[in-house]
């Protein structure tokens, strides 16, 4: 028979050895000079993606049939990745800006 105590320390052991849940990251994305700084960028599910917009004119971050971020001047814009896949994506802005996001 074992004892509550035994029981408690068990329980607790298991809850040390197991670890915390992984934290999710926030992974930067650069805009400048019409580039997205890294083009290619590689996450986990539940990570968020944040662009910064160092030019004077707006931006997307955009996947036909997925996501449609604008990200403004000068400003920030995030996305949580919510599926596994790879993305490539543009600005519809500037539709020779491109960038690839792989999650995993």
């Amino acid at each position: 028979m074992v004892s509550k105590r035994s029981l408690c320390v068990l329980c607790g052991l298991t809850l040390i050895l197991a670890g915390s849940p992984a934290r999710a990251e926030t992974i930067r994305v650069t805009i400048e000079k019409l580039v997205f700084s890294p083009a290619e960028i590689s996450v986990a599910v539940g990570d968020v993606v944040e662009w910064q917009n160092n030019d004077v004119m707006a931006h997307t971050a955009t996947v036909k049939g997925d996501f449609d971020i604008a990200i403004p001047p000068g400003g920030t814009a995030a996305l949580t990745v919510t599926k596994a896949g790879t993305f490539d994506y543009f600005c519809r802005f500037h539709p020779n800006m491109k960038a690839r996001l792989q999650v995993w």
